[in-house]
């Protein structure tokens, strides 16, 4: 695996593969890499000939108070993982060769999408997250892009951004990677002590419980999320939301909603924890 840390040079080595009629495939990452992340890499691997990875930790996304200085760091374990899943390029840009602008870098809002759930506890959040990915596909113009859907909301607006932007490339989601227990793989699990670890399955085991319910026919949404929320709570988690939305577009369920997902933020500790499954509901009438 090479490593580059330039647009020109990740632009090259592009070009010579496109030269060569290769599907191109890229994974974004924030690094400090896990199985999740592996699961991305096989999924690019399934889509096209080359797979690209970028690490790099976005400030943009990260408010006044979040972690961005203590985000975990692990390039010397990244390189491997990737080297190991065969990645072919690794694409490690320094915050000035993304935003030449530092002080006033343009931004990409997704309006409707980015205003809820996580855009409410986290405002900007979304428009960091949007105006990196759009840069990273702009700079490597891949076939086809993965990302989990641990982040679904986050899916959701990429989705939106491309297509409304006509952006050129397919945006695959990956499914969700958990420990046996249930609980989503993340980097900010490590932020766990050992008491926090042993009760965070409770947020997968509220969605499943929420899920099933849906699943069965259960129509009253807000006892759901009430019920969810309380689970949470018992579990000593500071929730920020347990809600039930449409799964095409976040917004509250309609009658005629084919699908419907259940999503969750809460704290544990120091770690915020996000998860989500997705129900088929029975179909009425």
């Amino acid at each position: 695996m090479e490593t580059v840390t330039s647009i020109a040079q990740v632009r090259d080595r592009i070009h010579a593969w496109r030269a060569a009629h290769e599907r191109v495939a890229l994974v974004p990452t924030m690094g400090n890499l896990h199985a999740g992340h592996q699961s991305l890499l096989a999924a690019a691997h399934a889509r096209a000939q080359r797979v690209v990875a970028s690490i790099f930790i976005n400030p943009l996304q990260f408010g006044p108070n979040e972690d961005f200085t203590r985000y975990p760091r692990t390039p010397r374990e990244d390189e491997r993982l990737l080297t190991e899943a065969g990645c072919d390029l690794l694409f490690a840009p320094p915050v000035a060769e993304i935003y030449p602008q530092a002080d006033q870098p343009t931004r990409i809002h997704v309006r409707g999408l980015s205003e809820t759930l996580c855009g409410q506890f986290r405002p900007g959040h979304f428009d960091g997250v949007a105006t990196v990915v759009a840069k990273l596909l702009i700079i490597i113009g891949p076939d086809v892009a993965v990302f989990g859907e641990k982040d679904y909301q986050q899916l959701l607006i990429i989705r939106r951004m491309a297509g409304d932007l006509a952006l050129p490339m397919q945006i695959v989601g990956a499914p969700v990677v958990r420990a046996p227990d249930g609980l989503a793989l993340s980097s900010r699990n490590q932020y766990l002590s050992p008491a926090e670890r042993a009760r965070a399955p409770a947020i997968h085991r509220a969605l499943r419980e929420a899920a099933a319910a849906l699943e069965s026919g259960a129509t009253d949404y807000a006892a759901l999320e009430r019920a969810g929320t309380v689970a949470l709570t018992q579990a000593e988690m500071r929730v920020d939301y347990f809600a039930v939305r449409d799964a095409a577009d976040l917004a509250p369920p309609r009658s005629d909603s084919a699908r419907l997902a259940v999503l969750a933020a809460a704290w544990l500790g120091r770690a915020r924890l996000i998860d989500n499954v997705r129900v088929m509901p029975p179909v009425r009438g």
